[in-house]
């Protein structure tokens, strides 16, 4: 942009941002910047401004990179969960291309801070995610790039298996765990978790203070209840972690915790900005020849997909519907749930602080929504893509099932001290879609890598129940 588009570019932020909270839109104070494609690719790459290095982000950030030098894709903003809220913007948009994305990104912000789903997200992650690292440099210093990069591939190829329940980071975290187990061999300790006399049976058969004896409390399961935090089970209960390698893990596990609400919430989210983007842009004064590019442009980011759900799409026209059906009830909606009308904005308002893409979609994808939407499902069968389901309610149930967990498989810590060993035993919660088999193998070594003993899946492979273990040299498969 130029300067003198830059000078306009802030004359209509004030249009924005006025006509934005005259809608009634509640957000941070923003902080607009222009960057050049390198920056906002390398931000897109990371995920956030500042972040540790790894090279998976430098594989994220050339695959992106080149697909915009061969203008595949594009770019057009990336936009932060913070307060204030910041906004990168490309210095190759047009200045109707900025001005329509600043109304969106108004509109992500006013989510960001009124969706129940972020409201224990961190609002200084940009500054907490630059002291993690520094901390991670000064791991490499230390302890040498080879082992922390290795550490990080373990703990990156589990990330997404975490429980947002838990929230953000060892401020949760009960007194007796805080990671301080002590390694079995240690002669009379008591123990100071309640598994920690677990990990010293399991090597030494003995009860803590050296007298041995072989009690059903060698083969205690734990946990209790299968928990579905593995990488806060491991980071807390891995034996053979040293106190660098746990801080690694919850930096991690921290991280993603803060980027889950957003894979939870994605369709809404990009739904309410295209909605308020379209809104604003027709109050405020473009000239003629602007009016038509954001025409364009709007098209563009609402055209349907060919190969799977168009979030701005999809989130558009259910937000519209609720706002339409709450302000003209049907009559049969009128005498089933007393709707007086003339209540749309405050609705989606309702609707904007309390679901996320799972409530959302089982609640207001409608039959009528489906219908003209044309959905469906689809599924590969040997070569060939094809549709294996119109009814609308299974279509909505579909697409339920495959935004549940964030679209990842469910995997759940069933045993860690399994036969008595200390090996980890993990079950996969089938939901009638099968594990890719080769990520399987290819992952399981990583978790062996953290935990340090054999690690073993149960899942569901065509119908058969199977049992993949890893045990530092070769996976190991089983019908059970």
């Amino acid at each position: 942009m130029t300067s003198e588009e830059i000078k306009l570019f802030q004359e209509a932020l004030e249009q924005i941002s006025n006509k934005a909270r005259e809608f009634g839109l509640d957000f941070y104070d923003m902080r607009f910047e222009i960057v050049p494609s390198d920056i906002i690719y390398t931000f897109g790459a990371y995920g956030m401004p500042t972040r540790y290095s790894h090279w998976s982000y430098g594989k994220a950030f050339h695959r992106m990179k080149t697909q915009y030098d061969y203008n595949l894709s594009k770019i057009y903003e990336l936009v932060i969960n913070s307060n204030p809220c910041y906004a990168f913007l490309l210095d190759g948009n047009l200045l109707i291309q900025n001005k329509l994305v600043a109304a969106h990104v108004f509109a992500h912000c006013d989510f960001f801070k009124n969706n129940q789903w972020f409201r224990h997200t961190s609002q200084d992650m940009v500054e907490s995610m630059s002291r993690n690292a520094e901390r991670i440099r000064e791991y490499e210093f230390k302890f040498g790039r080879q082992r922390v990069e290795a550490l990080l591939d373990a703990a990156l190829a589990i990330q997404e298996h975490i429980d947002p329940r838990y929230n953000i980071g060892r401020k949760q975290l009960p007194k007796e765990e805080t990671g301080k187990i002590d390694k079995p061999g240690s002669e009379n300790r008591k123990p100071e978790t309640p598994y920690d006399d677990l990990w010293y049976i399991g090597v030494h058969g003995e009860e803590p203070g050296g007298e041995r004896k072989d009690t059903p409390k060698k083969n205690r399961k734990f946990p209790a209840e299968p928990e579905k935090d593995l990488l806060r089970f491991i980071a807390v209960y891995g034996r053979d972690l040293e106190e660098w390698e746990r801080d690694i893990l919850f930096i991690v596990r921290d991280e993603m915790l803060y980027f889950w609400p957003q894979l939870e919430t994605k369709i809404m989210n990009e739904g309410w900005a295209t909605l308020w983007h379209s809104r604003i842009m027709r109050e405020i004064n473009l000239s003629e020849e602007e009016t038509i590019e954001f025409a364009k442009m709007h098209a563009g980011v609402v055209q349907k997909s060919r190969s799977g759900i168009n979030p701005y799409y999809i989130g558009l026209k259910i937000w519209e519907d609720i706002e339409k059906r709450w302000n003209e009830p049907s009559p049969e909606e009128k005498e089933k749930y007393g709707r007086p009308g003339g209540q749309g904005r405050e609705k989606i308002f309702e609707v904007r602080e309390t679901e996320n893409d799972i409530s959302f979609i089982r609640n207001y994808l409608t039959k009528e929504l489906v219908e003209e939407l044309d959905l469906f499902l689809f599924q590969k069968v040997y070569t060939k893509w094809q549709v294996v389901e119109t009814e609308w309610e299974k279509v909505r149930e579909g697409f339920v099932t495959l935004l549940t967990n964030g679209g990842f498989p469910y995997i759940l810590v069933e045993d860690g001290n399994y036969k008595g060993d200390g090996e980890l035993y993990l079950r996969h919660s089938h939901d009638g879609r099968d594990l890719d088999l080769y990520y399987l193998e290819k992952t399981l070594p990583y978790v062996y890598r953290l935990w340090g003993r054999t690690v073993h899946l149960e899942t569901v492979a065509d119908n058969k129940k199977l049992l993949y273990s890893y045990n530092g040299s070769k996976i190991l498969k089983q019908s059970v």
